[in-house]
């Protein structure tokens, strides 16, 4: 009902051993808390909640302009809607050395698996655009040292992301990638890949897992899971796949409203009243208490509530 019925210290271990499973996970990003119970009914292995995500929901760019109280809040509020492990873009760690350690707590409080956090300058940008920045190698190293150092529950997963291949070359990111495993990363993002042949080079680079971002209009090709785990990956994230499908979604019954006059064309293409109080589980409220759901859905299933008179009326969604 109201959380997961699994304790974030369990999920944390789901995760590990999704990722020494040799099989390859895949976290479609989270836009909100319903959207990653979506995912967890359609059987996805985890939840990835990005920065671009909670920057947009916001109406900001990806820039750096959320704070480490914002993305912990919105983190954990998906974190506690699904019993699959949720990882989160922690960005630059929200500061130096200091503020990292303390940001990882804060996401192991909020009930997260594990975060990433990356080597640009803060301000940051979107790791597939031009123009990004890469902090020097000794900076790099104390933010993963400090969140490594940080974290209580040695399950909590530090990632490290480096941007530097958008900077200089694969051989760099390479070098890099290695350094930050030493530094305590339990896990490499080599952001904005070129080629399947530059995944397989940083998964030759290090011996601890690595992500692939295959999200829509970057550097990256859109690989497959099959190809990807050819070369070595071991996780795939679609960030702002959902975020984008929605809006687009929105934005089409948008204009059917204003150029129509109303939403009927868009109807069909709706998730419909039952699916989403299938997702919400109104049934499993209305186990607690009968008096919540004891209506039936026109078209949908009966609420199967005991005890009480139901209404067949239609509820108001306003």
């Amino acid at each position: 009902m109201l959380y997961s019925s699994i304790p974030p210290e369990q999920k944390r271990r789901a995760f590990r051993d999704g990722l020494a499973s040799g099989r390859i996970q895949q976290f479609p990003g989270a836009f909100n808390p319903l959207s990653a119970r979506l995912i967890e009914d359609k059987g996805f292995d985890g939840v990835y909640i990005s920065g671009a995500v909670i920057a947009a929901d916001l109406g900001l760019p990806d820039i750096g302009l959320t704070t480490l109280t914002e993305v912990a809040h919105r983190a954990g509020q998906i974190a506690r809607m699904t019993d699959l492990p949720c990882i989160v873009d922690a960005d630059t760690g929200f500061g130096e050395p200091m503020n990292v350690a303390r940001s990882v707590q804060e996401l192991e409080n909020a009930g997260l698996a594990g975060c990433h956090i990356e080597d640009q300058f803060n301000p940051k940008r979107c790791g597939h655009l031009d123009g990004k920045n890469v902090v020097d190698l000794d900076t790099a190293v104390q933010r993963i040292r400090a969140a490594a150092d940080a974290r209580r529950d040695p399950n909590f997963l530090i990632m490290a992301r480096t941007d530097i291949r958008g900077t200089d070359t694969l051989e760099a990111a390479c070098e890099r990638s290695r350094a930050l495993v030493e530094a305590g990363a339990d896990a490499i993002f080599p952001e904005a890949m070129r080629s399947l042949e530059e995944f397989r080079a940083i998964r030759d680079a290090v011996d601890v897992p690595i992500l692939a971002n295959m999200t829509e209009f970057g550097k990256s090709e859109l690989f497959t899971v099959e190809q990807l785990q050819e070369v070595g990956v071991t996780m795939v994230i679609y960030p702002v796949t959902l975020l984008r499908s929605a809006m687009g979604a929105a934005e089409r019954t948008l204009d059917s409203i204003r150029t129509q006059g109303t939403q009927e064309s868009a109807v069909e293409h709706m998730q419909t009243r039952s699916r989403l109080y299938e997702l919400v589980d109104y049934e499993g409220y209305n186990r607690f208490d009968s008096s919540v759901f004891n209506f039936e859905i026109p078209g949908g299933r009966p609420s199967g509530a005991t005890g009480s008179a139901r209404s067949t009326a239609q509820e108001d969604d306003a």
